[in-house]
């Protein structure tokens, strides 16, 4: 989503909870504080990860069950590893981009994962750096039990995930650097839960604001929920929700049997 706050503006937060009621809910690109947002769940615990630029980033967790710890950001000593904060656009471990919920069962990872640019200038930060350090931390979770992580991952797998694959060859979302980063989740086990029940393309998650392109379904699949090799059988079902407006982006989802 664009901003939480933008979204309970155009009352179109409250009304898809109440309509699907999930157990958890996943933010990215809050775009806002913690208290600059007020939602009104009793039902549910809210976690924030906020960047330290207001209006800018930021992840949140809302959740019906208590997790039993939350993480923000990456490890120190993947974020050491792997150099991240040596870009021309600053630390993206300081832009609230990763928060984490454990359960007794389960990792839960949302996500918001840096886009390239327009003039891909944040590609080796993305090839180099963000998508093999997210890939280590969720392998390293997986250790310890199995993950789930979901979000707005800022790239097209392949030509069925957008509508117009031909042109955006080579653009931001559609590079070869960036295919391979979220092909290399899936070479590491990693399932994309939608995938498992859909076949083909139409199935967009995001569309540009101009020339009618939602109303046309134009789109592009950037938004995903992938699981580790051990939870695909309790994946009962996975979807988009490309009706529920208030966004550029529509939510996606997944059910889980355990």
């Amino acid at each position: 989503m664009n901003g939480i706050r933008a979204v309970i503006r155009k009352d179109a937060l409250l009304p898809f909870i109440n309509a699907e009621k999930p157990d958890v809910l996943c933010i990215q690109e809050t775009k806002a504080q913690p208290g600059e947002a007020v939602v009104d769940l009793p039902e549910y615990t809210e976690y924030w990860n906020s960047a330290e630029k207001k209006g800018y980033s930021g992840t949140a967790i809302f959740s019906k069950t208590e997790p039993l710890k939350v993480i923000k950001g990456l490890p120190a000593d993947i974020q050491a590893k792997y150099e991240m904060s040596t870009n021309d656009y600053g630390d993206p471990n300081a832009e609230g981009r990763v928060l984490t919920a454990e359960y007794e069962e389960f990792y839960l990872v949302t996500v918001y994962t840096p886009n390239s640019k327009d003039d891909l200038s944040r590609i080796p930060l993305r090839h180099d750096h963000w998508d093999p350090a997210f890939l280590q931390y969720c392998k390293q979770l997986e250790q310890v039990k199995p993950v789930v992580f979901c979000g707005d991952l800022n790239v097209a797998h392949t030509e069925l995930d957008l509508a117009n694959p031909k042109p955006n060859k080579g653009k931001r979302g559609f590079t070869d650097e960036e295919r391979s980063g979220f092909q290399a989740f899936l070479d590491a086990g990693f399932v994309d839960t939608l995938r498992m029940f859909k076949e083909g393309n139409g199935y967009y998650t995001w569309w540009s604001n101009f020339g009618g392109a939602r109303d046309r379904n134009v789109g592009w699949r950037i938004d995903y929920f992938l699981v580790s090799e051990a939870l695909k059988d309790a994946v009962v079902s996975a979807d988009i929700h490309p009706n529920v407006m208030g966004s550029d982006h529509c939510p996606v989802s997944i059910v889980l049997d355990l």
